[in-house]
């Protein structure tokens, strides 16, 4: 069965699933530790943060890392193409994590936002090549995008083992430097491999005018300038901020952006009525993602401080790092991806592959039985000073399986439902679903963590309560909105 998922995929495939790799290790290597460094004491080379405050900068990270991923799929469809984009992205990722490996408060901030831009430039039009390898068969174009997950899974297996171990026993800086060899590697192998992309997403999608480029290209100079300068003036201490009043103007402005851009391309996309139904159904799997997201992005927050404060992690009388409980995620992932894969082509064959709103609400539905899992451990560390390490395993089952009903189906989704002149910056849009559920899920957590173990069992639940409702919802529209979408019983 595993070589039957694999076979008929083009060669490109294997050029993506390995540089996707490398910069997955590099990015989730570094998630894994960055709030433990942040609320670890001086006296161990942390930044000594309240868990609210380090929650607040987890969420403007996380967020501003898939924020980005907007302008870079319009500098690929409009300046650089896909091709260029992916490769001028990993160089700048890598540089900044080694940034991040320099021991200096000051170097830590610019490693961040050197990884935040890369990454949004990155992100978004790798994913798109992978879709464009693939002609008019979604069902398998949904096993490729299924596969490629895979290849994100395996980095971060190897990113959580390797920066989690460095970072929490070694040194952080340690930790920081091993991304950077990471992404290092994918940048080489996309390199020396790249050539079996051929063409796809070697030009800029949309054809535009000598001066509209060189428009742009002033544009794209202005807002690196604006950033440049924020940056050095910030290293100069002209400026500061308040975490999470940041983290809540964020989470407005995303929302804002968000609900702008899906207004502009509906009203001034010159779409058909097909693309117009289309767009929608996007649009209601987006609302569904960033709800979704911000709960499964407490695996790098809130879940991660339970993991070091609250968690029973001894085997013997080894205690083993708190970032290595994330790597059940991935692991399942890699697990249950060629099984997924392979579901989603049978039951296609059958007919009776779920729809795209069907999928998003079950996924919600397992993230919720995570959460109900999470606060029963959260109640049994408050009676007893610490769960064990099962429950924790438990949720992530629970969100795997919910994650992998949503996001390379969505990602597949975007490929296949976007208009072909806009799918960079669909791209980029859909990933600022997982903008809004990061920063949200950064303010969650500090609500989570404000009071210790004591506030996490109740806003656990409530997590749940709601990822239900919204879950059913998405149950109950499925098949009226495919329906919809695809003209059936609509009189032409």
């Amino acid at each position: 069965m595993f070589n039957k998922v694999f076979d008929s995929h083009p060669k490109g495939l294997i050029t993506l699933f390995f540089t996707e790799m490398w910069e997955r290790m590099s990015f989730y290597g570094m998630r894994g530790i960055l709030v433990l460094f942040m609320t670890a004491s001086i006296s161990n080379d942390g930044l000594n943060l309240d868990p609210v405050s380090a929650s607040a900068i987890y969420g403007i990270y996380a967020s501003s890392v898939y924020l980005v991923a907007l302008p870079g799929g319009w500098i690929a469809d409009r300046i650089l193409g896909q091709q260029k984009s992916v490769l001028y992205g990993a160089f700048i990722i890598m540089l900044g994590h080694f940034i991040l490996a320099i021991p200096n408060i000051t170097t830590f901030y610019i490693g961040l936002l050197f990884v935040v831009l890369g990454t949004g430039l990155l992100k978004p039009n790798i994913s798109a090549i992978v879709g464009g390898l693939y002609n008019s068969n979604e069902h398998l174009k949904q096993s490729g995008f299924t596969i490629f997950y895979m290849s994100i899974n395996i980095g971060s297996i190897l990113g959580f083992f390797i920066c989690g171990y460095l970072g929490e026993n070694i040194g952080w800086h340690y930790g920081f430097g091993a991304a950077g060899i990471g992404m290092a590697l994918g940048l080489l192998q996309f390199i020396l491999s790249k050539k079996y992309l051929g063409d796809v997403g070697l030009l800029p999608s949309s054809t535009i005018s000598e001066n509209h480029r060189i428009r742009d290209q002033k544009i794209l100079f202005v807002g690196i300038l604006v950033i440049f300068l924020i940056t050095i003036s910030g290293i100069f201490n002209l400026w500061t901020f308040n975490p999470v009043p940041l983290a809540n103007i964020m989470t407005i402005i995303i929302t804002i952006i968000s609900l702008g851009y899906f207004l502009y391309i509906f009203i001034f996309g010159r779409l058909d009525s097909l693309e117009k139904r289309k767009i929608f159904l996007i649009f209601v799997l987006f609302i569904g993602a960033a709800f979704f997201w911000s709960g499964f992005d407490q695996a790098g927050s809130s879940f991660n401080i339970f993991a070091k404060e609250y968690t029973d992690r001894y085997i013997g009388g080894w205690q083993y790092p708190a970032s290595w409980l994330q790597v059940l995620n991935p692991a399942l992932v890699v697990i249950l991806s060629p099984f997924m894969a392979y579901l989603w082509i049978y039951l296609g064959r059958k007919m009776l592959d779920p729809n795209l709103p069907f999928k998003f609400g079950l996924g919600l539905i397992f993230m919720a039985i995570g959460f109900v899992v999470i606060a029963y451990a959260a109640n049994l560390a408050i009676e007893n000073g610490s769960a064990g390490a099962k429950w924790l395993l438990l949720t992530y089952l629970f969100h795997t399986i919910g994650e992998l009903t949503i996001s390379p189906i969505g990602l597949s989704a975007i490929s296949s439902l976007s208009p072909k002149r806009y799918i960079g910056q669909m791209m980029g849009v859909w990933f600022l679903a997982s903008s809004l559920g990061a920063i949200i899920a950064g303010l969650l957590s500090g609500r989570a963590t404000e009071y210790g173990i004591n506030s996490m069992p109740t806003l656990f639940n409530q997590i749940a309560y709601i990822s239900v409702i919204i879950g059913l919802v998405f149950l109950l529209i499925s098949k009226p909105l495919s329906n919809w979408v695809n003209n059936k019983g609509i009189n032409k």
